[in-house]
């Protein structure tokens, strides 16, 4: 499990790099991408926040600037760097928070790590349809184009 866990965080680090070349090549346009992008920031920094026990530094949900991507990116995969970094292999010490609706819940950390890594490659596939949708270039993040240091196969936007 830790090998797997460490390897999707560093495809998320890979894939944030992508998507964040991507809004600011485009200047942050279409909003709609740039909000979708700042979710993922502010979800999985809520995520490393219940990890360590203590308030998040995001909203789930944040007002961001494509100025504000960078550092953010920065400061988040900094974040779980540090945080796997010191884990060891306790991938199931069990951790309880709460979530933005007031509800408790205890989930192991490997779970929560999974979960947080899933849900930004979600978010991250649907900033991808947004840039489309707008004529724009999408920055493919497959999983397997990481893997093999090869950009996956993509299909030009319609003009």
């Amino acid at each position: 499990m830790s090998v797997v866990i460490r390897q999707l965080w560093a495809h998320a680090r890979w894939a944030d790099q992508r998507i964040l070349a991507a809004l600011e090549e485009t200047g942050g346009e279409p909003a709609e991408a740039l909000a979708e992008f700042g979710h993922v920031l502010g979800a999985t920094e809520t995520w490393l926040a219940r990890l360590e026990d203590r308030a998040s530094r995001l909203a789930v949900w944040p007002a961001v600037s494509v100025a504000d991507l960078g550092p953010q990116v920065a400061l988040l995969h900094a974040g779980y760097d540090a945080f796997l970094g010191a884990l060891g292999d306790d991938f199931s010490r069990v951790v309880r928070y709460t979530n933005t609706r007031g509800q408790v819940f205890d989930n192991a950390v490997g779970d929560i790590l999974v979960h947080a890594a899933l849900h930004g490659q979600y978010h991250r596939g649907k900033v991808n349809l947004l840039l489309r949708k707008a004529g724009r270039e999408p920055a493919p993040t497959d999983y397997i184009a990481f893997i093999r240091g090869v950009p996956a196969a993509t299909t030009p936007p319609a003009r």
